[in-house]
């Protein structure tokens, strides 16, 4: 009787001596992982620093007298010169632990220059806005209509030197579950390096399939029992170094 087994099983469980392969060193970095609110963020692999978590109180609708508990954590992810290349805070409910419905905003409106995918329809009971500004770092775009972030980024150092967008996403449903995510990237994370003009019409694309990316992501973790979510990887790798 001849004994098989299986390919898989045989290859990943032997000690490498065994398999006579040599065991090459892991050349991706791991992804780090960070605890926010009741949701456990996953960050794809690169070099991420922990910018810090803060507590804050949000107050329910309708009637006074009951908060939510939220959480927001920050990163950033610095390149090969140390020099930073995005940011992103991530704000949940600390806890899945909501008294009664709750009545979110549902606000999110039209902007020019900017995509915006209101997949609630401005509903007043949850809220699904995505949106997502390529050319963030033109005439003081972000001043004018983050400044609390800009204050925030001031506070903390933080520069992207290089042209970046701006990405925000909001996900609440009537149950208590809140998701919000925003913050700035290097384009050269999203867009392609383009020759002609044809390749310069559709260099948008990867960011905008990235933006609905990170959304869905958003979405499933109000599923999860351990709030999993993970930020999916930008289309583009990090630069080497700064030009």
């Amino acid at each position: 009787m001849t004994l098989t087994i299986p390919k898989f099983r045989f290859l990943f469980s032997l000690p490498c001596a065994v398999t006579l392969v040599a065991c090459a060193p892991m050349t991706v970095p791991p992804k780090a992982e960070y605890p926010v609110g009741r949701s456990r963020l996953v960050l794809p692999a690169g070099a991420w620093q922990d910018l810090g978590a803060t507590d804050v109180a949000l107050p329910l609708l309708p009637g006074p007298g009951t908060t939510v508990p939220l959480q927001t954590r920050a990163v950033g992810l610095r390149g090969a010169q140390g020099e930073w290349l995005a940011v992103l805070r991530v704000q949940t409910n600390r806890s899945g632990d909501i008294p009664r419905s709750v009545l979110w905003s549902g606000y999110c409106p039209q902007q020019k220059d900017v995509i915006v995918d209101d997949a609630a329809a401005s509903s007043p009971v949850r809220a699904d806005c995505l949106r997502f500004k390529r050319w963030a770092s033109t005439a003081q775009w972000l001043d004018k209509n983050h400044p609390e972030m800009v204050t925030w980024l001031d506070g903390r150092q933080i520069t992207l030197k290089q042209p970046y967008s701006y990405f925000s996403y909001r996900y609440a449903t009537e149950g208590g579950a809140l998701v919000q995510l925003d913050g700035l990237a290097d384009h050269r994370l999203l867009r392609p390096k383009t020759q002609n003009n044809e390749e310069f019409l559709t260099a948008g694309r990867p960011a905008q399939t990235w933006g609905e990316n990170l959304a869905q992501a958003a979405r499933l973790s109000v599923g999860m029992v351990d709030g999993f979510l993970a930020i999916p990887p930008f289309p583009f790798p990090a630069p080497v170094s700064t030009p």
